[in-house]
């Protein structure tokens, strides 16, 4: 990308850090509340990561794609992309250490982040080369109007809607109907069919922020915050009606995200790129091997997991043996390892930036 702006680079490997950070805590049975998704409706800190990535996502398709125009050189590679990341996700979802080395085709689940992360930027990147950002916004209102409609208004099974976990939600319903026993849950998948609608939504709302970030206006840090305050506002009156969810990435959630997205780039940008600090440069590592890192870390964790020493696993015979000791509470242990697995992939991630190592899905 010609004309980097650092904050994204470093907004981008925070968020792929984040990620690792919730996704392998020492053990599930012990964490802090903040590292744990909201049961159902609401919003914990963890739950601000993966729309973080997906705004990001879309952040830096303004960023490659704003001098390409509609071709089929173009659409092949983002279509080739798209489907690497979706390859990646699907293999993770079947992988098992077990010869022969794929789980029995009903356990596995065929929705999933890398899946999402490729479903949005093919569509993300399709419509940004093919429309102007006032038809972006368009698209943008009737999805998130569209999905709202959908999901409160339409009857499931003869029975009026609900947004509850329950068997009457339009988005529960179709994930069940599509995909059966290939969901993350036996009742829904946060990443499942319906709700891609508007995480697609979450991406678009970052090439806005990337168009600003790419234009030649001035005052950029209190356009990127006066939107993420209005975003949040427009978020929590939606939330009335429609529940913040990231269970069901309802339009209030990519809302009140995209608005806490702008905020922290915003701050990010200043520091960064208007005031010339130096800081964040080990998230900027990250970035640079973002789909990698997060790639990696889900797959060795997934291994250290099957790996049985004992009674228990590898990860776990880590954990016990290394982090838990009586004078300190389980949380802290828990996290400390989960700290202790984010600082590896950190320096894994410098040690490929040094070495010019950068591998493109």
């Amino acid at each position: 990308m010609k004309n980097r702006v650092i904050s994204v680079d470093i907004f981008r490997g925070l968020t792929i850090a984040l990620m690792i950070l919730v996704n392998t805590p020492g053990t599930w049975s012990n964490v802090y509340a903040p590292f744990l998704h909201a049961e159902w409706h609401g919003y914990t800190p963890t739950d601000l990561v993966f729309p973080f990535f997906l705004f990001i996502v879309g952040t830096s398709i303004a960023f490659a794609y704003q001098n390409k125009t509609p071709s089929a050189t173009t659409y092949r590679k983002i279509s080739v992309r798209s489907l690497k990341l979706i390859g990646l996700g699907l293999f993770l979802g079947a992988f098992t250490l077990s010869f022969p080395f794929i789980k029995d085709f009903a356990d596995i689940r065929f929705p999933g982040v890398l899946q999402r992360i490729g479903v949005v930027f093919f569509f993300a990147a399709i419509m940004f080369i093919n429309f102007n950002w006032k038809s972006l916004v368009g698209i943008c209102v009737v999805l998130l109007v569209g999905y709202w409609l959908l999901m409160g208004y339409v009857p499931v099974e003869g029975m009026e809607s609900t947004f509850d976990r329950a068997p009457n939600n339009l988005a529960n319903y179709l994930d069940i109907k599509v995909f059966g026993t290939h969901n993350y849950k036996p009742d829904y998948d946060p990443e499942g069919l319906l709700s891609t609608l508007p995480s697609i939504a979450s991406s678009l709302l970052g090439i806005f922020t990337g168009l600003i970030l790419t234009s030649k206006r001035e005052r950029k840090v209190l356009i990127l915050a006066g939107l993420g305050v209005a975003m949040l506002i427009l978020g929590y009156l939606w939330d009335t009606v429609f529940p913040i969810n990231k269970a069901l990435w309802s339009s209030s959630f990519v809302l009140v995200t995209a608005g806490w997205a702008n905020l922290f780039l915003a701050m990010i940008y200043y520091f960064s790129d208007v005031k010339k600090l130096q800081f964040g440069s080990v998230f900027k590592f990250v970035g640079a091997n973002a789909i990698t890192i997060y790639f990696l870390s889900s797959f060795i964790s997934k291994c250290m997991g099957q790996i049985r020493i004992g009674d228990t696993s590898l990860h776990g015979w880590l954990f016990q043996n290394i982090y838990v000791h009586g004078f300190m509470p389980m949380k802290l242990s828990s996290l400390l390892y989960a700290l202790t697995v984010v600082s590896f992939y950190i320096f894994l991630a410098y040690v490929m930036y040094k070495k010019k190592i950068f591998i493109k899905v």
